[in-house]
């Protein structure tokens, strides 16, 4: 979706999303509860925005803050004025043209942090002599890896025009890096625009307190359920088990089915497993080390299914406040 066709609300959503859930959740503690609500929903349903697109909404934002601050200083006449009654007149131009140089973004800038696979399924389409141009400009360790995934006779190619390639005019490189901007900007995604929709939401409430990870929960559900249920599956995983206290540990152990324990401690981290086994009793610990070892092999889909038997548990007592989650955010219950 282009620039122009994005609401105000759904630029901030972008900008949250970009943020990442830490940052994301200390902004919507500032916000009332209706506006919570709104923007989860958006960060939900943001779906896929191309880079140029979030890098315009991001840029967007940044200026809208400089000029509210009145920041009207800078620029290139402040930075030649600094430099000439710091330098003098004569190497003032020198050294803010070395500057400006520096300061040029880097060709290709958009590609450093590409999917490699994907970056190498795209370009494999392109002449040699472009791959070679793009991989000549790429950090070492990513032109190796997209080298590695292109087709061998397609690599060998591109990796002996690479060898004899010399100068190339600032105006090819620019023509090439547009055009593949421009081609790239739907098949090529970010990383932020992929932690968007559920899990991002997951993260960010796992950072508030209770009482606003229940109203915008609830709040979910009722726009869509599925939705709902699977922020919910993701806010609390079995791993996070350890973040319960011995006494909410002792509450949830008496309500699990003791027959999920040893398929969900089965490649458990150590420690999450030493939380469990010592509030249990010495002779049901014994008991359950035993028969983590006697397991053989079980399938994978097995073990999930056990752990989440469990975490319905956690969260089916922490909704009756039978038990506390520490957080990241704020604890207080309303």
């Amino acid at each position: 979706m282009a620039m122009q066709g994005l609401t105000g609300r759904r630029k901030a959503a972008t900008v949250l999303v970009a943020l990442g859930p830490e940052r994301s959740a200390e902004i919507l503690r500032h916000f009332n509860q209706a506006d919570v609500e709104e923007m989860v929903v958006e960060i939900l349903t943001i779906g896929t925005v191309s880079e140029d697109t979030a890098n315009q909404v991001i840029e967007e934002f940044y200026q809208s803050a400089i000029a509210r601050d009145h920041l009207g200083i800078g620029g290139t006449s402040y930075a030649r004025e600094l430099l000439a009654k710091a330098l003098g007149e004569d190497e003032a131009d020198e050294t803010l043209s070395r500057l400006l140089e520096r300061a040029r973004p880097r060709p290709f800038e958009f590609l450093r942090h590409a999917d490699t696979l994907q970056l190498a399924t795209f370009l494999h389409g392109e002449h040699p002599q472009t791959i070679a141009l793009v991989l000549a400009h790429l950090p070492h360790a990513v032109a190796a890896s997209v080298l590695k995934a292109l087709p061998r006779d397609v690599g060998a190619e591109v990796a002996w025009r690479l060898t004899v390639m010399d100068q190339t005019s600032p105006e090819v490189v620019d023509a090439v890096e547009n055009a593949l901007r421009n081609r790239m900007a739907d098949f090529l995604t970010t990383d932020y625009t992929r932690v968007g929709g559920p899990r991002f939401t997951a993260k960010v409430l796992g950072q508030t307190d209770r009482a606003t990870e229940k109203a915008i929960l609830d709040a979910l559900g009722e726009r869509d359920a599925d939705l709902a249920t699977e922020v919910r599956r993701l806010l609390f995983t079995f791993d996070d088990l350890a973040l319960l206290d011995d006494r909410s540990m002792q509450r949830v152990l008496r309500e699990v089915d003791l027959k999920d324990l040893p398929l969900a401690l089965k490649n458990a981290p150590t420690e999450l497993q030493e939380h469990i086994l010592r509030n249990l009793s010495v002779r049901s610990a014994d008991l359950l080390r035993e028969e983590i070892s006697m397991l053989g092999t079980v399938r994978q889909r097995q073990v999930l299914e056990a752990q989440q038997r469990i975490v319905a548990v956690v969260r089916r007592l922490e909704d009756q406040d039978e038990i506390i989650i520490e957080r990241g955010g704020s604890n207080a219950d309303a």
